[in-house]
């Protein structure tokens, strides 16, 4: 299962949810959405557990908890909606 994981910190990586995510089970993969062109975080991140227990687990212990000094917010990921190409301008 896909979890979305929102108003992150800018400084918070992906050791940090990694880590705070681990005690409700095993993760797959963690990924923070950064900026193209600035390579910033956008506060929001992608964790994916294969155990959807654990994950349901996850959404419901890690959905308002502080971290990093922001209160999350955890729910399942939407399925990505098709968006069309942006055209390059020479």
């Amino acid at each position: 299962m896909k979890i979305y994981v929102g108003n992150l910190s800018y400084s918070t990586g992906e050791e940090d949810i990694r880590a705070a995510f681990s005690e409700f089970g095993t993760i797959d993969s963690v990924a923070v959405i950064t900026d193209r062109n600035t390579g910033r975080s956008k506060g929001f991140g992608f964790v994916e557990m294969n155990d959807d227990s654990e994950a349901k687990a996850a959404i419901e212990g890690m959905n308002g908890k502080d971290l990093d000094g922001r209160n999350l917010n955890v729910n399942e990921a939407r399925p990505r909606r098709d968006r069309p190409q942006r055209s390059e301008r020479y």
